[in-house]
């Protein structure tokens, strides 16, 4: 992958895609090739299939994809499982029949079993059943995983599959339906703080733990694993390093400085009870994490308030 080669970088204006976008430009990779949704619409097969034929690009980086928190993935599992499915198969054809390069499939920590051994092993995927709050969302990815193996082991498609942990930083969403934990417990510390609120409701028992990278690390894996990594095989993307969610909301009420009580909503789904990758295999690639999640959420409460201000007046 030369630093004028053409990279197609799907899902450009979400968490990771936006990261993805932000470190190959940093690095020097000086012919990124984007498009928007509203000119390209990823579940549209011919679209996809005119597009690569018109662009010719030499590299993909799948990162586009429908996802949202346990809410979102309760309240529609049918759009979750269907449209990533038409995503995934369509740039993946394309990426077959155009002859890419290199691909770069964006998994999930979701495919892993609910009651999976801790951390997780990637020899432990598909051993299990799946966390049923998010089981659609998780589905699509591992269809996705299977569809981009069979391609590398039937017709030769070089291609990666890294499966990130719960990831956060700039780029996520701040509105309820889509933001990811981190970004939703910002927003909700922060205008509880404004607020002078007494409490805060959170959803389940604060016990369920989770690791945590920041966007800006999974994009550095993402390059270094297209610059140094070449096998099909699933391979973990994460720190290592996990806390409970009663930690991390402590975490955030300290950074925002809210003294008010935590208040915990028993009768709401925690979801998985722990999600820890073991890392191992990155690791001793050459590759570990080096943003701080300490770091990281001042970063994210200091987004939050420009999104605040950007959106004032408005109904968010």
């Amino acid at each position: 992958m030369n630093k004028d080669s053409k990279i197609y970088i799907a899902g450009h204006r979400g968490l990771v895609g936006s990261a993805l976008f932000r470190k190959f430009k940093q690095e020097g990779y000086s012919n990124l090739i984007v498009q928007t949704r509203q000119k390209l619409d990823l579940e549209n097969r011919d679209a996809v299939f005119q597009f690569f034929a018109k662009i010719k690009p030499e590299y993909v980086l799948m990162a586009a994809a429908k996802v949202g928190g346990i809410a979102a993935n309760i309240a529609a599992p049918t759009e979750f499982l269907l449209d990533n499915l038409k995503i995934q198969n369509n740039i993946l054809e394309a990426c077959l029949k155009f002859k890419i390069k290199k691909t770069l499939f964006l998994g999930s920590s979701c495919v892993y079993p609910r009651e999976c051994q801790q951390p997780m092993h990637e020899s432990y995927f598909m051993h299990g059943p799946l966390e049923p709050t998010n089981e659609s969302y998780a589905i699509a990815k591992i269809a996705g995983i299977r569809l981009a193996q069979s391609m590398h082991r039937q017709y030769g498609l070089k291609v990666i599959c890294p499966m990130p942990c719960n990831l956060y930083g700039q780029g996520d969403y701040f509105d309820f339906e889509r933001s990811h934990v981190i970004s939703a417990l910002v927003r909700r510390f922060a205008e509880a703080k404004q607020k002078k609120s007494k409490s805060i409701t959170l959803w389940g028992t604060g016990n369920a733990r989770r690791e945590f990278l920041h966007v800006d690390d999974c994009a550095d894996a993402c390059l270094f694993l297209m610059l140094n990594f070449d096998s099909p095989d699933i391979i973990n993307v994460g720190s290592g390093i996990d806390f409970s969610i009663l930690e991390l909301a402590k975490k955030i009420a300290h950074i925002v400085d809210y003294s008010g009580r935590i208040v915990w909503d028993k009768s709401k789904p925690d979801g998985m009870p722990r999600k820890l990758l073991d890392v191992s295999k990155l690791n001793a690639l050459g590759w570990k994490h080096t943003v701080p999640l300490d770091k990281g959420l001042k970063d994210v409460l200091n987004d939050f308030y420009q999104w605040q201000n950007s959106n004032k007046g408005e109904e968010i």
